[in-house]
């Protein structure tokens, strides 16, 4: 599971320029299933009892937020925009790597603060910092466009306790849990009672357009979606936060269907894997929303795995909860589901 996770969050995989991360991704699946890659990027496989009358959908998101460049100055400072929802907070002075003709290096250029005029406690919006990369201008212009990629500079690094500080964990964990389910059903071919779809999906930290497309192409009954949620950690209330190493943390909200919650629920306590419960009133904020309200509609479930410092270079998860999550995965899909 390790090793799985990081070769995944060791690729570079922007929204809307996953190409990378997802022919690592198949790669991976195709020991287990029938997979392709679509022209948006989505990984599509397919095993299980493919003429079975019901049909489901295991859907993660595999890209990440990251940046895009806008503009080039005449001093070979570079602009940047947001693909994603990248914290600010952590720009100023952080390593990047500019995808071009070639990869260039740079950092996110700083004021220091005994020259700054702002309060310490305030940040400039990412279209108010730049990029310096050493060159200047006309050996930029050779290099880099505008549309051109930007990624954090940061390899993954192995933590105590099982685990893991990486780039991209947010949604990446969540492709490993799948590529786990995959692995623990390997074999059962007809013998399953589901036909299973995975969908390693394209954009969504940007439009979902991979789920959207793909929940209406593929026509599926149900659909468990895999993300990620927020791990408990310093100074934030705990009380809607996550555990480390206690399981994912099963979705409850109306747009979710509850029987299949409940049986996530009741095969994780016969089972004693471990899980915790996330209630939201309204939408939930992951493919879940744009899945559900496919076509003329899919009942669907939501596994989210706790992670720390989510969308920032240094998010953080704990490998045994992607186990737990591949494993409940594959103990619904042997159980014959809610239905």
């Amino acid at each position: 599971m390790k090793n799985t996770l990081l070769k995944l969050v060791n690729e570079i995989g922007q929204s809307g320029d996953e190409n990378a991360v997802s022919s690592v991704a198949a790669k991976e699946l195709e020991r287990y299933s029938n997979v392709r890659i679509d022209k948006f990027n989505n990984v599509i496989a397919t095993f299980g009892n493919l003429n079975s009358p019901k049909h489901i959908l295991l859907d993660a998101h595999i890209d990440q937020i990251g940046m895009i460049v806008t503009y080039i100055d005449e001093k070979g400072f570079i602009s940047v925009s947001n693909c994603g929802g990248i914290d600010k907070k952590i720009l100023p002075g952080m390593a990047v790597k500019i995808q071009g003709k070639r990869d260039v290096k740079g950092v996110f250029s700083n004021v220091p603060p005994h020259l700054s005029v702002l309060d310490s406690d305030k940040f400039l919006d990412i279209n108010k910092l730049s990029i310096d990369t050493g060159l200047n201008k006309e050996t930029l212009d050779d290099l880099i466009a505008i549309g051109d990629r930007v990624s954090f500079d940061i390899k993954a690094c192995e933590l105590l306790n099982g685990r893991i500080s990486a780039p991209g964990i947010d949604n990446k964990a969540g492709v490993a849990a799948i590529i786990h389910c995959a692995e623990l059903l390997a074999g059962e071919g007809e013998n399953l009672p589901y036909k299973v779809t995975v969908l390693l999906s394209a954009q969504e930290e940007t439009s979902a357009l991979g789920a959207k497309t793909k929940a209406f192409e593929v026509e599926p009954d149900e659909s468990i979606i895999v993300d990620v949620t927020f791990a408990s950690q310093m100074d934030i209330s705990e009380k809607t936060m996550g555990e480390f190493a206690k399981g994912p943390m099963i979705g409850i909200s109306p747009i979710l269907s509850r029987e299949m919650s409940d049986k996530l629920i009741s095969l994780s306590k016969e089972n004693e894997l471990p899980y915790q419960l996330e209630v939201m009133s309204k939408r939930t904020g992951t493919n879940a929303d744009s899945i559900a309200v496919s076509k003329s509609g899919v009942k669907c479930a939501l596994l989210s795995i706790p992670i720390r410092y989510m969308h920032t270079p240094c998010e953080v998860v704990d490998i045994s909860d992607i186990e737990s999550t591949g494993k409940l995965l594959a103990m619904y899909i042997k159980n014959g589901g809610a239905f």
